[in-house]
């Protein structure tokens, strides 16, 4: 059906084109122009219906098509804004976005959104990136709930914080003897699940987190009552609690308290009120974005730019300890020229403060190290030591993985600080292959005593170890010609011999000068002549720079297994002074 205005503008249009077309003269040539169009038009439309896909765009259907591309690019921002990055982004960063007129400006943000999480923007992957998604792809496989796993609380908490170090679980609920803080006695629960995190950044340590699916429908939501996973709270005379059960307090007072719990009476829960506001505290924290890690690059990030104050070089190194733990040595070197020194009695003393941190992906802290380095030098000697270096030394215990290293240096005496950051992966030597060490050139080797195994400074299982730190520059170490050059690694997964229980292996050491491309030191050993090897060998050799003309020189060592036909062939380079 038509409407009444519909109808008579239709006539209106109707009656002026025929009028038009009585009053029009029609010339040859425009008529001759008309029947070629009518042509064509005959043309398309048979082409049409051979081939849809080639039927030409009316105008109307071409910014028809250009209006759905653009609310097609809408739906992928506001798909990102509002379920790939919505527990993360904070207020301030979801107005920004919010403000952007363009899509170049918003592809500009979302880039600059992840650089500023990422713990090495140095590298190409985004590691933070990475396990966001990873977390809401397991969010989504493990929290499902009639929703996206994402949605849920304890997806959410997932997304936020990551995996929990500790996870109580009550699938089917039941029977639940309380403890003690909650009123104890036994009652009948939901199902629920406690989380606990020993430290999350923002909040603090030893945060418990409780989600109860009290519908019984599989979504658990985040409480912050630790009564509300009690089935049996709103039953009289049944689930009572120590207090109630003595006739020492009434389950009815539970409900008159006042209180964000309504936990029943118990002498371990008396100061529970005043708890209230931390638990408010804490649950306001959980529910905000986290802030945004690693602020200290936000300016690198931007600016690609770079300040140190007080230059020093790192060296992290990675030694097998067991199938899951690796031990990394991270040595400090500052040169004594960038240190400030103060006379005291005829000494010149020079003091630096030295902190260090690891942390996962996650900003979890892993490990922290603070020491402080005095030098002490003869004030007539001090300008000749000046090119010398103080070396510092932490060996820290650490499982496999990607961690961001910051170690900062302050001079004291000068009020300097200097800064360093990295991500460092930490192998996995656990897996049945075969693998090595770090490739360690050192200034001191040496066998320690028993009673030293595995303790002190530079000591590596039964040797001291003393590594030469390459400067920041880019220059390899180098060794002055009156040293000795001394090479350290160790060789794990060695297959082993069913019957004769030893493996079998060759090494050969190949030290070339880089220049000339010549070998000038080229050796073969077989494992055949060192003992009883087993899977896992250390190896230690010594040659003195004395041998070797001034110059840059890469060492090589090739391991050949001979019974897995693996090889491992690590290298270093060096110069000669």
């Amino acid at each position: 059906m038509f409407s009444a205005g519909f109808a008579k503008r239709f006539l209106g249009a109707l009656t002026l084109g025929v009028l038009a077309f009585g009053c029009a003269t029609v010339s040859p040539a425009q008529d001759q122009d008309k029947n070629k169009k009518s042509s064509d038009d005959q043309a398309a439309a048979e082409a049409c219906k051979a081939d849809p896909l080639k039927c030409p765009l009316s105008e109307k259907q071409r910014k028809k098509n250009v209006k759905s591309l653009r609310q097609e690019l809408g739906k992928t921002y506001r798909k990102w804004l509002d379920e790939d990055v919505r527990w993360i982004i904070s207020d301030e960063e979801k107005y920004a976005f919010m403000q952007l007129s363009n899509d170049e400006e918003r592809d500009n943000f979302i880039e600059a959104f992840w650089q500023r999480r990422d713990p090495t923007p140095d590298t190409e992957e985004n590691e933070f990136k990475e396990e966001h998604y990873r977390r809401i792809a397991y969010a989504n496989e493990h929290f499902a709930a009639g929703i996206p796993g994402w949605k849920t609380d304890r997806g959410r908490t997932y997304v936020v914080f990551g995996p929990a170090d500790e996870i109580e679980s009550h699938p089917s609920g039941g029977s639940y003897q309380r403890p003690m803080e909650e009123g104890g006695g036994e009652t009948s629960t939901f199902p629920f699940e406690t989380w606990r995190y020993r430290y999350i950044e923002g909040i603090g340590q030893e945060v418990i987190i409780e989600f109860v699916d009290s519908c019984m429908c599989g979504d658990y939501h985040m409480t912050m009552d630790r009564s509300e996973k009690d089935a049996l709270k709103y039953t009289p005379n049944a689930g009572l609690t120590l207090y109630e059960q003595m006739g020492m307090a009434s389950k009815a007072s539970r409900f008159t308290n006042g209180g964000i719990e309504q936990l029943g009476a118990s002498p371990f829960n008396k100061d529970m009120n005043s708890k209230q506001f931390d638990r408010l505290e804490q649950f306001a924290k959980l529910q905000k974005a986290p802030a945004v890690k690693f602020k200290d690059l936000e300016e690198v990030v931007s600016h690609k730019i770079s300040v140190n104050l007080m230059p020093f070089d790192v060296r992290a190194d990675f030694v097998k300890v067991t199938s899951d733990t690796v031990l990394v040595p991270v040595t400090v070197q500052i040169k004594n020229r960038d240190v400030t020194f103060q006379n005291k009695e005829g000494v010149e003393r020079g003091t630096v403060n030295i902190f260090g941190r690891v942390t996962t992906l996650t900003g979890r802290i892993v490990q922290t190290f603070e020491d402080t380095v005095q030098v002490d030098v003869p004030a007539e000697l001090l300008p000749k030591t000046a090119e010398n270096s103080s070396i510092y030394w932490k060996a820290l215990p650490l499982k496999p993985g990607h961690y961001r290293f910051d170690i900062v240096v302050k001079d004291v005496n000068g009020d300097r600080v200097g800064t360093w950051q990295r991500g460092i992966q930490v192998p996995d030597f656990s897996e049945d292959r075969l693998s090595n060490s770090s490739l360690i050139l050192a200034d001191q080797m040496e066998p320690v005593a028993t009673k030293n195994v595995g303790t002190g400074n530079f000591v590596i299982g039964t040797t001291k170890v003393r590594p030469r730190v390459a400067p920041s520059n880019g220059k390899p170490v180098s060794f002055k010609r009156n040293q000795k050059l001394n090479f350290w690694m160790q060789v794990y997964n060695l297959s082993v011999d069913e019957k004769t229980h030893k493996a079998s292996a060759t090494i050969e050491y190949n030290v070339t000068d880089t220049t000339t491309k010549k070998a000038v030191i080229h050796t073969i050993e077989s494992t055949d002549t060192m003992g009883n090897v087993g899977d896992q060998v250390t190896l230690q050799k010594t040659l003195s720079a004395a041998n070797l003309p001034p110059g840059l020189y890469k060492i090589e060592i090739k391991v050949n297994d001979n019974l897995s036909k693996q090889t491992v062939d690590p290298t270093a380079t060096f110069a000669v002074e």
